[in-house]
């Protein structure tokens, strides 16, 4: 096994005290790592990338359907009164001759729930072609009649056979 052996450059040892012992550990200790296990270096490219634009052939929106109830005040009036009552009802009201609590009274008021249902779109499923291959994808926001895409080719590696 071969010994590798470590100088130190002029200026560290001029250097005396801990400066030095810290320097001379320094130097000990990144020898030692170096011996201990045979490094092994990984490549990390860059992918081949580029953008470009797909015909969109379709866009469906997806929408969440949202229910919400209320409690509102439903009014019925009696049901003995005619048209020609509530003509001659208002007309007094008009003139000030008759008290609207009087009115208020006759009309029966009850709480009723109301149902609501509200649709909204949340995404859309947009079919589109890239060079005669068609795709699907989910979208944030309607894409229009043409779709930025990202390209990239990145070639299949086979792991290396252990022998």
């Amino acid at each position: 096994m071969a010994r590798r052996v470590t100088f130190l450059p002029a200026t560290a040892a001029a250097l005396s005290g801990p400066v030095a012992a810290v320097a001379i550990a320094m130097l000990w200790v990144g020898a030692a790592q170096a011996q201990q296990a045979p490094t092994q270096n990984t490549v990390i490219q860059a992918e081949n990338v580029r953008f470009d634009y797909a015909q969109v052939l379709r866009v469906t929106p997806v929408y969440q359907t949202l229910k919400a109830s209320s409690v509102e005040e439903q009014c019925e009036e009696p049901k003995g009164d005619s048209k020609l009552s509530r003509a001659i009802g208002a007309v007094k009201e008009a003139l000030g001759r008759e008290e609207k609590d009087k009115q208020a009274a006759a009309v029966d008021c009850k709480p009723v729930t109301v149902e609501r249902e509200f649709r909204r779109p949340i995404a859309y499923d947009v079919d589109y072609t890239y060079k005669g291959a068609k795709y699907r994808s989910r979208l944030p926001e309607d894409p229009g009649n043409r779709l930025r895409i990202r390209v990239s080719v990145t070639p299949v590696v086979q792991p290396p056979r252990s022998r």
